[in-house]
């Protein structure tokens, strides 16, 4: 996926770094992935934010807890990317976390203003 930012500036890219699971449902959605493991996750961002091709990476929270505090360093002084942490599907979805069902029911609400009985 790409954005413009205006007229004649370049073109930024998006992309979502997920673990390879996940991943596999953001590219058939039609992202752009950078998979990555607990372990290199953090590397992988630092890595991302320094090449300098993307304006916004979307990065699971299952991954990185807190992008932001994560980077801080490497983000010093930099504008772009801009980085969204997304809520992990696994940790979304696990019985021990989380109730699937109001967790469903949430979006839901969210989404178009009421709830749905069926």
């Amino acid at each position: 996926m790409t954005a413009r930012t205006g007229a004649g500036s370049q073109t930024q890219r998006v992309a979502v770094l997920a673990d390879a699971e996940t991943a596999t449902g953001y590219r058939l959605a039609g992202a752009e992935v950078i998979e990555a493991t607990p372990e290199t996750a953090v590397r992988e961002l630092k890595r991302v934010i320094t090449e300098g091709r993307y304006g916004l990476v979307a990065v699971d929270t299952g991954l990185i807890p807190d992008p932001a505090t994560a980077t801080a360093r490497v983000m010093r002084g930099r504008d772009l990317p801009i980085l969204l942490p997304i809520p992990s599907l696994r940790d979304a979805f696990s019985t021990e976390t989380v109730d699937a069902k109001a967790y469903m029911g949430k979006l839901v609400r969210d989404t178009i203003g009421f709830d749905i009985k069926l």
